[in-house]
């Protein structure tokens, strides 16, 4: 597995160790939560070292009466013959300590060396004195000193602690933390296994070895290494400190120390010791486990008896009190623990209405779901209540399947109870959703159905809501402006009527967007209802207006409009919770990268995607398209595997409406040489488009059927397109040169002269895109123009340390503090190759750790 998010670390141990083995020495300190990866650090560093470099490696056990020196008792095999004497003669009470540690230094002082103490908080008194005695003198020998230790297992009066205090005067003693993985690292990690990401990071808090554990068994609830591990930590607590452990373990929240006081008496000294021992952690007046697959392991342990009085306890002692709306939550947990039907209808649905009024949507679906279980016993109005709120909060958090099941019920619900206002607008929230459930042609009926429902009554909100609906299928259909411009104008006649900003925002902006896709111009007036929206908080309607705006670009193939409103779009969904919208951002994200040549980070982005279990339809099948298509270019196998998962997906229509699916196929046709398959995939994707207006999926494919030698029909065109079909090849890549797609620049240079040929050729191989080098080469032997092979380009010929201009951005980036993860977003490169280059430019440099670089790039500047 890779060490992600420990780069910057390792670079660093690294730089010290490099420095310390040409002296002077010099003592590292790492130091994170038990998991959080320090032995494969140190492990890795080891592997790095220089042959020259002697590697000596010690640990500090667990036990009840730790061994004397323990970790030098597992090195001395590797030390000299003095230090072996010695440490015999200590051990046996016939040579002091002292002697064994001046035997080591002067040991440590003939061989260039990398010696490293593992779980110094482990550590018995003589080695404490050891790494004392070391730290002062360590400047005057050749090593790097490396202990590690576990800093959420050390208290104020722990002896480590004042050996730190110790060494806080040196400055030769350097410290590294390792913070868990971010969310962005678990995902990466979660890539290609059939988990959750999200869950993931939730359950395991970024701990390194419960996210390999659980990766390495997804199929169990509580990994066998994880389980053992928690039991290995609790078998060492006191009684009083286990059943506070119990207790948190089965509340599950974060819990106030009164409320814990009200269940164990005096729980102060118990928590104390627990938090000692690494399980839970204490956030001012709040306790909680510090990873929730620990809480669960526990929590497996503890009897149900002693649950459910626990449970109880608690519900009784909230209940007695007045009830804030944060406490509601918790408050149906505890009454489902409890076993009181009753209670658990009181509270669940009041917690997920708070949850989901402050954009909590998971938290709000897992409390709908709770109240549903115990729903038989309500009215058939008050039921149908829960299932309109657990489907909407479904909808929004990423559960689609649910969602549209508990809207579909709804929908049957409210007819049998002659609702028609009801039965109008669940159909249209249906309509709504069963688009991007990949089902086009049952979003239209069910959406004209709710209209012809809400139709027969007055005039509502609710009618202008369907008259939205079907103005966002029009144009996402592409039926043209008119269909389009009379639904929305419908939409906000009644819209300012009953005062619903957000139908009438959206409507004028899928008005903009259908005269965008249609005839190229509008994407200001779609930029200033995203923005109204925004800054008139309204955020499902802003948050579905900024998804929607990263189709329109992607689409359109703009990269820096592409890049922009991916960005400002995950931005909000994340901070909205909005899960469902996300991933359709991160999908159309993987498009953006693909047209703008980032070929690694689109398959990446669009594989954390197709990661996630529950993402909808659509969105799998834009990912797997963006993934196939990345192969194909790449002149990788299984590219028609995933093209026909993608397409297997979504009925044609999606595939139309989303105009990717059908331009993916013909271009995996066209890269693999079938220039039959070509032709035919691309007139079935023009037939699709009868009586609908998409001149960038038209134009598209009619410009395949020219490259494989066909005739193509006169249809709708963009410009670049229309460039091409018309002739103009140098018109058509400058266009594109402009939209930022070097790939589709190229293409468009094929037909060009032996210049525009050989630039073409450079621009497919500085992509990587093996099939198209070949087929250009191919066409320039036919036409008898050879390649020119060039050398190292102007500018880096003219830095005066050879660094080339990526290798410039990156050290900027350094100088930032980013990491090398950041410094790949931030550049769309993976991690690994942006390691590559902060490699290549401490080698350039000539300097040994990341500050080093940064200090020279200062130097150069001054």
């Amino acid at each position: 597995m890779d060490l992600l998010e420990r780069e910057a670390v390792l670079q660093d141990l690294a730089g010290h160790l490099k420095a310390a083995v040409s002296g002077p020495g010099c003592l590292a300190l790492v130091r994170g939560e038990a998991g959080v990866g320090k032995t494969t650090v140190v492990h890795r560093l080891a592997q790095l070292a220089d042959p020259h470099v002697r590697v000596l490696i010690g640990a500090c056990d667990p036990l009840a009466t730790p061994r004397p020196l323990g970790p030098l008792l597992d090195l001395a095999p590797r030390l000299g013959r003095a230090v072996r004497t010695a440490l015999a003669g200590a051990l046996t009470g016939t040579c002091r300590y002292d002697e064994v540690f001046d035997c080591l230094l002067t040991d440590l002082g003939a061989t260039p060396s990398l010696l490293v103490v593992e779980d110094v908080h482990w550590a018995d008194e003589a080695t404490m004195d050891l790494l004392r005695y070391l730290a002062r003198r360590v400047p005057s020998v050749p090593v790097l000193v490396l202990a590690t230790y576990r800093d959420d297992e050390i208290g104020r009066t722990h002896d480590l602690t004042a050996l730190l205090g110790t060494l806080a005067g040196f400055p030769w003693v350097y410290r590294h933390d390792l913070a868990p993985l971010s969310r962005r690292a678990v995902a990466r990690l979660a890539t290609g296994h059939p988990v959750d990401a999200e869950q993931l990071y939730h359950v395991s808090a970024g701990n390194p070895f419960i996210v390999t554990e659980i990766l390495a068994a997804p199929a169990e609830s509580i990994p066998a290494a994880v389980r053992e591990a928690v039991a290995g930590r609790l078998a060492g607590l006191s009684a009083a400190a286990r059943l506070v452990v119990d207790v948190l373990a089965v509340l599950g929240r974060r819990v106030s120390l009164p409320l814990l006081s009200n269940i164990v008496p005096a729980p102060e000294e118990a928590l104390d010791e627990a938090v000692a021992c690494g399980i839970v952690r204490t956030d001012g007046q709040l306790g909680c486990f510090r990873h929730e697959l620990t809480r669960q392991a526990v929590l497996e342990a503890v009897p149900a008896a002693s649950r459910l009085r626990v449970h109880r306890q608690v519900l009784a002692a909230m209940r007695s009190g007045p009830v804030a709306a944060d406490d509601l939550a918790l408050l149906a947990d505890q009454a489902e623990g409890a076993q009181d039907p009753a209670a658990v209808l009181e509270y669940a649905p009041a917690a997920a209405a708070h949850a989901a009024a402050l954009g909590e949507h998971r938290e709000a679906a897992a409390q709908y779901a709770r109240a549903l279980r115990y729903a038989d016993r309500l009215p058939p109005d008050q039921r149908t209540t829960l299932l309109e709120g657990h489907s909407q909060a479904c909808l929004l958090s990423g559960h689609l399947d649910e969602g549209v099941a508990s809207r579909r019920t709804a929908v049957t619900l409210r007819r049998a109870l002659g609702d028609r206002l009801g039965e109008g607008e669940n159909l249209r929230w249906l309509s709504c959703w069963l688009w991007p459930s990949g089902r086009s042609a049952e979003a239209r009926k069910t959406g004209l159905d709710a209209v012809r429902v809400l139709e027969e009554l007055t005039p509502s909100r609710e009618l202008a809501r369907a008259y939205l609906n079907l103005c966002q299928l029009a144009c996402y259909g592409h039926e043209g402006v008119a269909v389009t411009a009379t639904h929305a104008e419908n939409a906000i006649a009644l819209g300012e009527r009953f005062g619903d900003a957000g139908a009438v925002a959206q409507a004028r902006f899928h008005a903009a967007a259908a005269l965008l896709l249609s005839e190229g111009c509008g994407w200001e007036n779609c930029e200033q209802a995203v923005s109204n929206a925004m800054a008139r908080h309204l955020p499902l309607d802003a948050g579905f207006m900024a998804l929607i705006m990263c189709w329109l670009a992607a689409l359109q193939r703009d990269a820096v409009r592409t890049t922009a409103a991916v960005n400002r779009a995950e931005a909000y969904c994340l901070d909205r919770d909005l899960l469902s919208y996300l991933m359709c951002v991160r999908a159309w994200g993987s498009w953006g990268l693909l047209n703008r040549g980032s070929w690694a980070q689109a398959a990446d982005t669009a594989q954390k995607v197709l990661s996630r279990p529950g993402s909808p339809p659509v969105v799998g099948a834009v990912a797997l398209t963006a993934l196939g298509l990345v192969r194909a270019r790449q002149g990788r196998p299984q590219v028609w595997p995933l093209l026909d998962q993608a397409a297997s997906l979504v009925d044609s229509g999606c595939l139309v409406d989303t105009g990717l699916g059908w331009e993916a196929r013909v271009e995996a046709a066209w890269l693999a040489d079938d220039h039959e398959l070509v032709r035919t995939e691309a007139q079935r994707g023009l037939d699709a488009l009868a009586n609908r207006t998409h001149p960038w999926l038209s134009g598209s494919l009619a410009c395949w059927i020219r490259r494989a030698g066909g005739a193509p029909l006169r249809v709708p065109a963009a410009e670049p397109f229309a460039l091409e079909l018309a002739g103009d090849w140098a018109g058509a890549a400058a266009r594109w040169d402009r939209l930022g797609c070097p790939y589709d620049a190229a293409l468009a240079r094929m037909s060009g002269d032996a210049p525009a040929l050989r630039q073409a050729l450079a621009a497919f191989e500085s992509l990587g895109a093996r099939p198209a080098v070949a087929r250009t080469r191919a066409l320039m032997r036919s036409r008898g123009v050879r390649p020119i092979r060039r050398g190292p380009r102007a500018a880096t010929r003219a830095n005066p340390y050879g660094l080339t201009n990526r290798e410039m951005d990156v050290l900027k980036l350094l100088d930032e503090g980013l990491s090398d993860a950041e410094i790949a977003d931030r550049l769309y490169i993976s991690p690994k190759t942006a390691g590559h280059h902060v490699g290549a430019i401490l080698t350039k440099l000539g300097v040994h750790t990341r500050h080093e670089a940064t200090r020279r790039l200062h130097s150069e500047r001054g």
